[in-house]
């Protein structure tokens, strides 16, 4: 709960005492520094560790050694938490130069965030949506952008990244649900395969099911980056017939 309540033209009130702000007086010396910074980090430990479920603020002042209070002079609710996490993260998928066309701007974008995503599972939860605002994300986003500019009009060139965003985030989500799915049943995919082999055996031969039979029985298994990559290269390829200058 605030101690001050804020009235009009900078004044404030403090148990029906007008004061201003130079009358306010700054919170008492503590012995730990705190700062959005070292919040920041020990939110992303949280959640690198257990999941955003693990992420409170009164958990990070905990892990901080901090009262709870304390964090709100800094951050106001967890949903601007999470949203410098994010920012935090977006600073690890910035090329450390220029990518040299708009192919590898693209590239690496896709693989730089599935890899972000691999360190920190729970950026999976919160990909999409509305765009990041903070200025690690704002610095992808002009970068990826720069890339494509000439290549064709704006509108083209917009829907350009959302379709190749819109394919990462999806397979990134589909590859961490399996990571989960792995822990959560302890068997790895072979394991579960193994498991539920006689069930899947029994059902393909009823002969119901043909297309999946040859899927199951002639299929390739590769690993999930060759997937990753394969799928990425195809919408790629796709993205260059729309472009002015492919």
């Amino acid at each position: 709960m605030p101690i001050h309540r804020i009235g009009r033209y900078g004044v404030s009130q403090r148990y029906g005492v007008t004061m201003t702000v130079w009358d306010r007086p700054e919170p008492p010396a503590r012995p730990l520094p705190l700062d959005r910074k070292r919040i920041v980090a020990a939110a992303v430990a949280l959640a690198d560790e257990g999941g955003l479920e693990a992420v409170s603020l009164r958990k990070v002042a905990a892990r901080l050694d901090a009262g709870p209070m304390r964090l709100y002079r800094y951050i106001s609710t967890k949903e601007e938490l999470f949203d410098l996490m994010v920012d935090e993260v977006q600073a690890e998928i910035l090329p450390a130069e220029p990518p040299g066309d708009w192919r590898e701007a693209l590239r690496g974008l896709a693989h730089g965030t599935r890899r972000a995503a691999l360190r920190h599972e729970w950026l999976a939860d919160l990909l999409g949506g509305r765009p990041t605002l903070g200025p690690n994300g704002l610095a992808v986003a002009e970068a990826t952008l720069a890339a494509l500019d000439g290549l064709a009009d704006i509108d083209t060139v917009l829907r350009a990244v959302e379709t190749v965003s819109s394919y990462y985030i999806g397979a990134i989500r589909r590859e961490i649900a399996r990571l989960r799915a792995e822990r959560a049943t302890g068997l790895n995919e072979r394991e579960w395969q193994r498991a539920f082999g006689p069930y899947v055996t029994k059902l393909l031969a009823t002969g119901r099911f043909p297309a999946l039979a040859r899927m199951v029985h002639d299929g390739t298994h590769v690993t999930p980056e060759t997937s990753f990559t394969t799928g990425l290269e195809w919408v790629l390829d796709a993205v260059a017939a729309r472009l002015d200058r492919p």
